[in-house]
């Protein structure tokens, strides 16, 4: 990928080892310099779809551990770099600095209702309405800095997680969030969007 695209630098990132993170954040501090980073997108998930008859303490604790607990992490130990970038523009959005956070309808607890709840995903579903509070509580916090946090939902999509009956290709979701990403405002600071930039509700 990187031969294909020059200006592509592959990290790589264990979001459950503090000493990844560390070296991550050391490779891409010495790639960006005083330049800082613009946009940090969480984007790590585990899934698994049981219901009250087989769901686990381990599984509960595994999904929020990947899911809720390392973006916050993660964020953290990339802030000083988000605060470089955010001090040399004005404005929101990702030309400045962002944190994004992939959540998923499914942490609505609003749309967790009628046929939309069918889908018994304790684990899942909790772990990304734990996510969507990290984002509301990032947005208190670092917005004062100028960095835009947000919650975004890629959709239900083709791949290892989504299984082929999803609707959306990879590539029609990832068309859709950067459209969605390129247009953002101080106005989706806090906020919770889909693919297509639709709100969605908490």
């Amino acid at each position: 990928l990187s031969k294909t695209y020059p200006g592509v630098h592959i990290v790589t990132l264990d979001v459950e080892s503090q000493q990844s993170i560390s070296s991550a954040l050391e490779e891409v501090q010495s790639i960006v310099g005083n330049n800082g980073l613009n946009c940090l997108i969480n984007n790590a998930a585990i899934g698994f779809s049981m219901d009250i008859n087989a769901i686990t303490p381990e599984a509960m604790m595994k999904t929020f551990q990947v899911n809720s607990v390392t973006p916050l992490f993660v964020t953290k130990a990339f802030l000083p770099l988000l605060q470089t970038a955010a001090a040399q523009s004005t404005g929101m959005g990702i030309h400045r600095a962002a944190v994004i956070n992939i959540s998923s309808i499914l942490g609505s607890i609003t749309c967790n209702w009628g046929e939309a709840a069918n889908l018994k995903s304790y684990a899942y579903r909790t772990s990304k309405a734990a996510l969507n509070m990290v984002t509301r509580c990032l947005a208190a916090d670092l917005g004062s800095d100028g960095i835009l946090c947000m919650s975004l939902h890629p959709g239900w999509v083709k791949t290892d997680m989504g299984g082929p009956q999803a609707p959306l290709t990879v590539e029609e979701s990832v068309s859709g969030m950067l459209s969605v990403l390129s247009h953002l405002t101080d106005k989706d600071h806090g906020g919770f969007k889909d693919y297509r930039g639709d709100n969605l509700p908490w």
